[in-house]
Parts: structure tokens; sequence; C-alpha cells
């Protein structure tokens, strides 16, 4: 019987060469970098996301550098589209409490749009640090899965896209959906692991394991970097 470590590393060599980045089929996507998700005080804040802001940022240069597109997401949540990501599973994104302050667990106007849309560190826009340009696609999502509901499939397409690189927050949430629904459509995924981040490390970890094994080949932002360099406009 063949040695699992060794059918693995078999496995990890093969993925490593097809999703390789290539001239004129790749992107790179950043997932909800919003004030909502990394701003201090947050209700839904990920304080580690914020260490990740810098390899992003490193990734995005680079990328405008080579021209290659950079395609930025933001998860919104609007009250004319009561979907489950509000009640019951964000009563965050709900309108604020007038009788309570922002936090987890409240309803805060985390990335609400609309009459009620939150504002400061509940504010569905991307970060200023990532600032999207003005040319530059940014899909607003009212689900975890970014290409459900969105322009973000045809723009790929449109753009002839092939390979993928992914970052953002959350690691298990909003990006793994929406990772794993690039790799069921046909996309060479490639997850920035170093530019993701998640509340709980275990969680992380364990999403690497997962979709090293069957949906995307996992390189760090200096790895990509010395890819994109190879390619570069």
């Amino acid at each position: 019987m063949s040695n699992p470590q060794e059918v693995m590393q078999a496995k990890v060599a093969r993925v490593d060469e097809s999703h390789r980045l290539r001239a004129g089929r790749s992107a790179l996507l950043v997932v909800d970098m919003q004030h909502g998700f990394l701003d201090e005080g947050a209700s839904l804040e990920v304080p580690a996301g914020r260490a990740v802001i810098p390899n992003i940022k490193r990734l995005i240069d680079a990328c405008r550098a080579s021209k290659v597109p950079v395609i930025f997401t933001e998860f919104v949540y609007a009250e004319t589209v009561p979907c489950l990501r509000g009640e019951p599973f964000g009563l965050e994104h709900l309108p604020a409490n007038p009788d309570a302050p922002p936090e987890y667990g409240v309803a805060s106007a985390n990335c609400l749009i609309g009459p009620n849309a939150g504002q400061g560190a509940e504010s569905s826009k991307t970060i200023d640090e990532l600032m999207p340009r003005d040319d530059e696609l940014v899909v607003e999502a009212h689900t975890y899965d970014k290409f459900y509901g969105t322009p973000l499939d045809l723009a790929l397409r449109s753009l002839n896209v092939s390979h993928l690189m992914i970052s953002g927050v959350t690691t298990d949430v909003c990006v793994n959906s929406t990772l794993i629904a690039a790799a069921m459509r046909n996309y060479y995924v490639t997850a920035a692991t170093d530019g993701m981040a998640t509340i709980h490390d275990h969680i992380q970890k364990a999403c690497f394991q997962i979709w090293q094994n069957k949906f995307a080949r996992l390189k760090a932002a200096d790895e990509l970097l010395v890819e994109l360099s190879a390619i570069g406009g």
C-alpha cells in the first residue's frame, strides 16, 4: 500500500505545477478587508486581520505593477435582503440597538448598507490602507460566497482569468466559502496563507489542511511575489 504522506507530497507537487500563476490568466481577490471586520472596537473585529494587511498590500502592489487584475469584495447586509446572515447568524449586522453599545452578539449595524448604514468602525467599506483604485472592481455580496448573486464569475471570465489568488478575512467563513466556490467553478485557486486571518489559530490550520487536500494550493506572500515577478507585464 502506498505511503499516505508520499501520496500527499506527490499531489502537492502536481497542484503546485498546475496552479502556478500564468501571465494574462491570473488575478488577486481581496476578500472583505473592511472597517467592520478590522477596526478596533468593531462588533465583529478580527484583530489578527490587521497583522496581514502589509502582506496583502505587497500582493496588491505587485499585481498592479505586473498588470494582474485586483478585485475586492465587501460583505454587506441590507434590510431589504433579510437573509439568514442577519437573523439568526449575524445579529451584529442588524440595525444598531440605540440602547446598547456596538459589540459582538448585539445589533450593531455592522456592514449594514442603506438608510441605517453602519458608520465608523462598523462601516462596510474597504480599509484605507488597501483602498481600491477607481478602475478596480469592488463586489458587494450579501452572502459569504462572493460568487453567489454577484458579477464576480462573469468579471473573471471576461478577463480570461483561470488562476486565482485569494486573501482576506475571515479564513473560515467568507474566504472559505469563496475559495471552495471558486474551485467548484474550475478556477486554479491559490490561498495566500499569510494574507488571511480568523479568530482562532486552530480553525485557520484546519482550513489549510482541508483546502490542500482537495481545493487549493497554499503559498505565502513571498512565494507569490516571486511568481508575480516572473510573469510581470
